[in-house]
C-alpha cells in the first residue's frame, strides 16, 4: 500500500495540521481538497471556498525571473485551487514581501501581472499587504463560493473511471528546465509560460467528475498524490502528440530531452485532472470536444494502486514517484544534483 506519509511534503504537512483544533465548520479534511471548504451561517446551499498559496521557491530556483510572471503566477495559484473545487471566485486577497531594493518599475510589473490574471479569470484583487524582505515573495490568497451539493473533490474515483486533463501539459516543467539546465532562453521563453485558471472547467465538472485536482506541482505528482488517497492507480497513455503541448514537444525535440520529463518534473501548469465515471466518459468527451482548450483523455483509473505510463502501442513502464517528489528534500538547493538525480530516475525506468 502505497501511503500518504511515503512523501515527505505529506508528513510536513501533517505535522503541521495535527496541532491546529479543527472548525466544526469545515467540510473537507486535510489533503481532501485542492481549497478549504466551510460551511457557511444561514446560507446551507453553498460553501466558503478558501485557499492561499505562495510564490518564493520559484524566484530562489531561478525559475521566474521577470517580476510580471511572479505576480501573473502568484494569482493564478491561488485561483486555480477555486477551479478545483468548483468555485466561483469572489477574489483575491495579495501579501507582496520584496527587497528595498527592488525598482518601482519592478513592482509595476509584479501588479500588473497580478491585474491582468485577475482579468483573465473574471475577477478582482480585493487588497492585501505590503512588506519588506531580503527576498521577493508573493503570496495570494482566493476565496469563492461552491455550491454545498456541487463540489468537486480529490476523492471519489473508482477502477474504470476515464482520466483527463483540462488542456496540454509541460509547459511548466519546460520553463524548468531551460532554468535548472542552464539552456538559452530562447529554448522557452518565459513569457510563454502563462497559465490559467481553469475556472470555467471547474463549474462544468460539477457533477461530472468523480475526482479532481489542479497540475501545479506537475501531472504525474498530481497522480500520484490522488492514486494514494483513492488508493487506486492510473494507465497513462503516452501518445506524446495528445498530451504535451507543441512548443514542448519542439524544446524537447531540440534539447534531446526525454518526453517524459515534461510530466514527471515538479513545476506544472495548473491545468485540471480529473476523472469521470466509465458510463459517463464519452457523452462527457463529445460535450467538452468544443471546449477551448478541449480536455484530453489521458487514461483510466486501475484497481491496483500502482502509476503505470503505456508508451505507444507495446511498452507499459511502471513509474514510482516517491523518490522524485522527494527529490527537493534529499537533493538540496543545487539544480545540477536536482537534474542529475532526477535523470538517473528516469533511466531507471528507461521511458523514452
Amino acid at each position: 500500500m502505497k501511503g500518504m506519509d511515503d512523501i515527505l511534503e505529506n508528513a510536513a504537512i501533517g505535522t503541521w495540521t495535527g496541532a491546529f483544533s479543527r472548525s466544526p465548520a469545515q467540510a473537507n479534511a486535510p489533503h481532501e481538497t485542492d481549497a478549504e471548504l466551510v460551511e457557511l451561517p444561514g446560507m446551507p446551499t453553498h460553501h466558503l471556498a478558501v485557499t492561499v498559496d505562495t510564490v518564493a521557491e520559484e524566484m530562489r530556483a531561478g525559475l521566474y525571473r521577470e517580476p510580471y510572471t511572479m505576480g501573473w503566477v502568484s494569482v493564478v495559484a491561488a485561483l486555480s485551487d477555486l477551479a478545483a473545487v468548483g468555485a466561483e471566485p469572489l477574489g483575491v486577497a495579495v501579501s507582496a514581501s520584496v527587497p528595498s531594493s527592488w525598482s518601482a518599475s519592478s513592482a509595476e510589473d509584479a501588479a500588473q501581472g497580478m491585474q491582468e490574471a485577475c482579468d483573465a479569470a473574471g475577477t478582482h484583487v480585493l487588497g492585501g499587504d505590503l512588506n519588506e524582505a531580503p527576498s521577493v515573495s508573493l503570496t495570494g490568497c482566493a476565496v469563492g463560493l461552491v455550491p454545498a451539493d456541487g463540489i468537486l473533490t480529490r476523492r471519489g474515483m473508482r477502477p474504470g473511471d476515464a482520466l483527463f486533463v483540462s488542456g496540454p501539459l509541460g509547459s511548466g516543467n519546460a520553463l524548468g528546465l531551460v532554468r535548472l539546465a542552464g539552456l538559452p532562453d530562447a529554448l522557452f521563453p518565459e513569457k510563454q509560460y502563462r497559465p490559467h485558471a481553469r475556472l470555467s472547467v471547474g463549474l462544468a465538472l460539477r457533477g461530472r467528475a468523480s475526482a479532481c485536482m489542479d497540475t501545479s506541482d506537475g501531472v504525474l505528482t498530481t497522480l500520484d498524490q490522488l492514486m494514494r488517497l483513492n488508493g487506486v492507480g492510473f494507465d497513462v497513455a503516452c501518445d506524446w502528440r495528445d498530451v504535451l503541448s507543441d512548443d514542448v514537444l519542439g524544446l524537447c525535440e531540440e534539447t534531446k530531452t526525454p518526453r517524459w520529463m515534461m510530466l514527471g518534473g515538479p513545476h506544472g501548469e495548473f491545468e485540471l485532472a480529473f476523472t469521470v465515471p466509465q458510463e459517463q466518459a464519452e457523452a462527457f468527451a463529445s460535450d467538452a470536444a468544443s471546449w477551448t482548450p478541449a480536455p484530453v483523455r489521458i487514461g483510466t483509473v486501475t484497481e491496483r494502486q500502482a502509476l503505470t505510463l503505456t508508451i505507444g502501442s507495446s511498452r507499459s513502464v511502471e513509474v514510482d514517484m516517491a523518490p522524485l517528489r522527494n527529490l527537493t528534500q534529499t537533493a538540496g538547493e543545487d539544480p545540477g544534483r536536482y537534474l542529475d538525480a532526477f535523470r538517473k530516475h528516469g533511466s531507471a525506468w528507461n521511458l523514452d
